[in-house]
């Protein structure tokens, strides 16, 4: 698990006035909770945490966060922009214990190419990322799975997948990750030699037994 460290300052007074001024000054307003201790306001500086959230770790990155020279693991979730500009608003951050599993929505990627997308097929990928529970230092980055052995029909459920020791899926197994389905109009090899085989068996059940072909079928002459 990746970790960074992020020098906040308390944050004085509340309101949209006072968030607009952290913002100006390339900050981010941000409340710290959890553990059983109160509640903080600070602020955090923009760019390090966009930095941080960008990273490999994305939003399980653990963050160990500088308060007035005392240090706090956090992670940061509820996390607002701005819905055009996509700046950050406002980011909670949540306090861990190293030893405690929590809950993390971990992305999901997929490796290799179907055999049945060489086929014709199509992928589709159903989820992209997993809930999980792990003790914060266990939550993997991304999940990666390999689908180059998918032929047509074939899926991929949430049982299929490698995870990390000390990881524990909070999704139902059954659950379809990623299947190779059939276009449209797309016959299967099997179901060609299937229909090859009907036609050529309807054809043999037309022909009555002995019975020799006329002048006009053979093209010749009486």
């Amino acid at each position: 698990m990746e970790e960074a460290t992020l020098v906040a300052e308390v944050r004085r007074g509340t309101g949209k006035s006072v968030a607009r001024k952290i913002r100006r000054e390339g900050k981010v307003p941000a409340i710290v909770y959890g553990l059983g201790a109160d509640a903080q306001a600070v602020a955090v500086p923009g760019r390090e945490l966009q930095h941080i959230l960008h990273g490999p770790g994305g939003v399980n990155t653990l963050i160990n966060l500088d308060v007035t020279g005392t240090s706090e693991l956090v992670l940061a979730r509820q996390i607002q922009r701005h819905p055009v500009r996509h700046n950050l608003l406002h980011v909670d951050l949540i306090r861990v214990s190293r030893d405690v599993a929590i809950a993390a929505e971990v992305p999901i990627h997929l490796m290799g190419e179907p055999e049945g997308v060489r086929d014709g097929g199509l992928l589709e990928q159903l989820i992209f990322t997993l809930s999980v529970e792990a003790k914060p230092a266990d939550i993997p980055q991304r999940i990666e799975i390999d689908v180059s052995a998918l032929t047509i029909g074939d899926h991929l459920s949430v049982a299929d997948l490698d995870l990390p020791a000390g990881v524990i899926s909070l999704q139902d197994a059954e659950e379809q990750v990623a299947h190779v389905s059939q276009p449209r109009g797309l016959a299967l090899p099997e179901e060609e030699e299937a229909a090859a085989a009907a036609e050529a068996a309807e054809a043999e059940e037309g022909a009555e037994p002995g019975e020799a072909p006329s002048a006009e079928d053979s093209g010749g002459e009486i």
